[in-house]
């Protein structure tokens, strides 16, 4: 996989001098030159471990042209063991390159602030336009020594304290449908009454009603919810589900029914969904609204399980 690297000049004159040695990895090259000679297009240090993950430091002597870094001395940083990451890994890492000069007695480095992400289609991250290679290769600019250099890396790991969730949508999504007659409706007496249990995929769901409405359908309209049983829900799960609550027109075709839908997550603590105001008490109780039979309504609930939802763990 070919490595993508920041087009990125860094001259020396950009980098900051600091006595103290990089943090976690020094790269030490004897009889540099002799790289070019060989025509060696790259150098490859050992394995090195910073913030819990292994690297490795890439040191192109006549630069990484295939990604603008010809005339350049070029570096790259490579995560090289990913096989105990899971699929989906993420690493996030503030990382500064140096470039050790003799003649200063330090460490020039560069003062990255960005965020560099690495996943498992970028597993590495550079400067193509590291150090020109004309300042490098004079001595008198103190990089290069008796054809001896050194070059190092600090690898900041950002860890995110961020929560996440994890979306899982069904292939198939689960369909239910639920027809509840409330008979006697001029009789009730309770502020609310809840149907028959009945299934839907994995779950158990009821509707709620209440006849005297709820809240802002207090005393004028009919209230009516759709109800998961949380004791069928895994924990920490939420699912995600299109949702109708209906009141049936028994007189005159579907088109006069009176719903309301949406989309909604079903949680531990917010376990129902509906419309406070589904049906107005006064057409209700209008005889030829058909909504009222023989002292009988007829409610209904249609619904789709989409998927779930569970906070991420990786």
């Amino acid at each position: 996989m070919d490595i993508k690297t920041i087009d990125k000049s860094c001259s020396d004159k950009t980098m900051k001098g600091r006595k103290a040695p990089p943090s976690h990895y020094t790269f030490k090259i004897n009889s540099f030159s002799w790289l070019s000679n060989a025509s060696v297009k790259k150098c490859t240090s050992e394995e090195f471990e910073a913030g819990g993950y292994k690297w490795s430091l890439s040191i192109y002597p006549d630069g990484n042209e295939k990604e603008g870094g010809k005339d350049h001395v070029s570096i790259d940083l490579v995560l090289v063991d990913t096989s105990s990451l899971p699929l989906d890994w993420e690493i996030n890492a503030i990382v500064n390159f140096s470039a050790y000069n003799f003649i200063d007695d330090e460490y020039h480095i560069t003062q990255e602030t960005d965020v560099r992400r690495f996943h498992v289609l970028k597993t590495g991250w550079g400067v193509a336009k590291f150090i020109d290679r004309s300042t490098f290769y004079d001595s008198s600019n103190g990089y290069l020594m008796d054809d001896t250099c050194v070059f190092g890396v600090e690898v900041f790991i950002v860890k995110s304290t961020n929560r996440g969730d994890c979306l899982s949508m069904f292939r198939v999504p689960v369909r239910c449908s639920y027809t509840w007659k409330f008979s006697d409706f001029s009789k009730s007496t309770l502020d609310k009454y809840e149907s028959a249990t009945f299934v839907g995929g994995n779950y158990k769901w009821k509707l709620r009603l209440y006849p005297n409405g709820m809240g802002e359908g207090k005393g004028n309209s009919v209230s009516l919810f759709l109800v998961l049983d949380v004791s069928t829900l895994p924990a920490n799960t939420k699912l995600v589900v299109e949702n109708i609550v209906r009141a049936k027109n028994q007189k005159i075709d579907d088109s006069h029914h009176l719903q309301s839908k949406a989309c909604r997550k079903f949680s531990n603590s917010s376990s129902g969904w509906g419309s406070r105001q589904l049906l107005a008490l006064a057409k209700l109780q209008d005889p030829n609204s058909g909504f009222l039979v023989d002292d009988t309504c007829i409610f209904e609930a249609e619904l789709t399980i989409l998927g779930e939802m569970v906070p991420r763990t990786d």
